[in-house]
């Protein structure tokens, strides 16, 4: 049952001006707030009723008119928070959504916290803590893919299956704790085969789930794609043939890209951020030198990097240091118009082990197999299956770190160690699995996940 004495409002659509712009009200006085401001249009109206959109006008309390609106009253528990809450549909003008908040907080509201609606829903249990971030990931799904993804975890799916393994270790654990707590007791225990073989299965089944984070990641938050490569190698002519538009500066001037470029692009459906960097060579400008260091840090965190090396000149001492430092590394062979056949670069160390797409980003022959490349190398082969569990970084960390604790016990296991000191490790997992739920979590949790909300949600 809710617990919360307070009512909170926000506004709960995007900022800037629209048709239509919400503010809610969550909490014991969302409707007595509601009805102290709405004036209907019916003669006849009596009070809101449930689950009903109700026309009139809202005026704050000296009765100057505020907007035309519509409002809907749901009541808890029947509602999303839990609690009373109510809603006004208005005008989507920044002004009048912040003259109804106003007008809310004069009549005994507070400003809600960043995702305090969705942690209300949480705590009066409404939904799991993997449910509430479904909901931030569905917000802000880039593709359809990404709606699916999260689609699937706001079901609660992933929530039934992290509730299936934790179960399947309670089980174990149960076993575990009869053995220690009745030693000299006739019970049937627990065979150290069993108990091998039962920690193993739970764990191969949590290893197949976490493996979905990488594969599924690319669909949910964007692939980092880095051009590099010596200056004049044709990246920015590149990123220009890619995106369909001219938006990097394209020169025969050495340099011309100092700092990074960013545009976002969809490969097949598969979002990419796709970053235009400042060529890689030896250099005594200070504003060069540190476009450089940039490029480099961006190196360091991409899904993948493009190797732009003009297939006249051939590649040079920085392209062989880059080959030789980044593994996830694609190798484009640019200006292949000005060349007749393949390069004799091609078939030397390195670059022979490599997988090289020749293409000319000026005329745009080749690109289609780059793409193709691109969306392979990133993202495997097709797009994840309808209903596919795919975990955010936090409740991967604690997949990870949950099977540590049964590689922790699999290892004192095969080393003999009394069951009281294995069954410490099953408890840690089992509560590393309720984290992920919210089933078993702390308040530093809590906060992390709903502080990361927009205000409103």
């Amino acid at each position: 049952m809710p617990t919360h004495t307070n009512t909170i409002v926000a506004i709960a659509t995007p900022p800037g001006q629209g048709a239509i712009g919400i503010v809610r009200l969550s909490g014991p006085a969302a409707r007595d707030i509601g009805l102290g401001l709405f004036q209907s249009s019916r003669p006849d109206f009596s009070g809101f009723g449930a689950y009903r959109l109700h026309h009139g006008q809202l005026r704050d309390a000296a009765g100057n008119f505020i907007d035309e609106v519509l409002t809907a009253w749901m009541p808890g528990p029947r509602s999303f928070t839990g609690e009373d809450v109510l809603e006004f549909q208005c005008h989507g003008g920044a002004a009048v959504l912040r003259l109804v908040v106003e007008a809310c907080l004069t009549r005994g509201a507070r400003l809600a916290e960043p995702g305090e609606f969705s942690k209300r829903a949480f705590l009066n249990g409404r939904m799991d803590l993997t449910q509430a971030e479904a909901i931030m990931e569905l917000v802000g799904a880039p593709t359809g893919v990404a709606v699916g993804l999260a689609g699937t975890k706001l079901e609660g799916l992933l929530a039934r299956r992290i509730a299936e393994l934790r179960a399947s270790l309670e089980a174990l654990r149960v076993q575990l704790c009869v053995a220690v707590d009745f030693p000299e007791d006739e019970v049937e225990c627990l065979a150290p085969e069993e108990l091998e073989r039962g920690v193993s299965e739970a764990r191969a089944a949590m290893a197949e789930l976490a493996g979905n984070y990488d594969r599924g990641r690319c669909w949910r938050e964007g692939a980092l794609v880095v051009l590099a490569g010596q200056v004049n190698a044709g990246k920015s002519s590149l990123m220009n043939a890619i995106l369909g538009v001219s938006r990097a500066i394209v020169t025969d001037i050495p340099g011309t890209t100092r700092d990074y470029l960013e545009e976002s692009v969809q490969l097949d459906g598969l979002p990419v951020r796709l970053v235009d960097t400042a060529g890689l060579r030896a250099s005594l400008d200070s504003v060069e030198m540190l476009g450089i260091e940039r490029s480099r840090e961006l190196m360091s965190r991409a899904d993948l990097v493009l190797l732009i090396i003009d297939a006249d000149l051939g590649p040079g001492a920085e392209d062989l240091d880059l080959a030789d430092e980044v593994k996830n590394l694609l190798v484009v062979a640019n200006k292949m118009d000005l060349v007749s056949g393949d390069p004799a670069w091609f078939a030397e160390q390195p670059w022979r082990e490599r997988t090289i797409c020749p293409l000319s980003a000026k005329l745009g022959q080749g690109l289609p197999g780059l793409l193709a490349a691109v969306r392979r190398l990133v993202a495997g082969a097709g797009t994840p299956e309808p209903g596919a569990l795919v975990p955010n970084l936090r409740q991967h960390t604690a997949l990870v770190a949950a099977m540590g604790e049964l590689d922790s016990l699999l290892y004192d296991l095969s080393a003999g160690l009394p069951y009281d000191i294995l069954s410490v490790h099953l408890d840690t997992a089992c509560a590393l699995l309720g984290e992920i739920t919210g089933a078993i979590t702390s308040q530093e949790v809590l906060n992390a996940v709903f502080d990361g909300f927009c205000i409103g949600k």
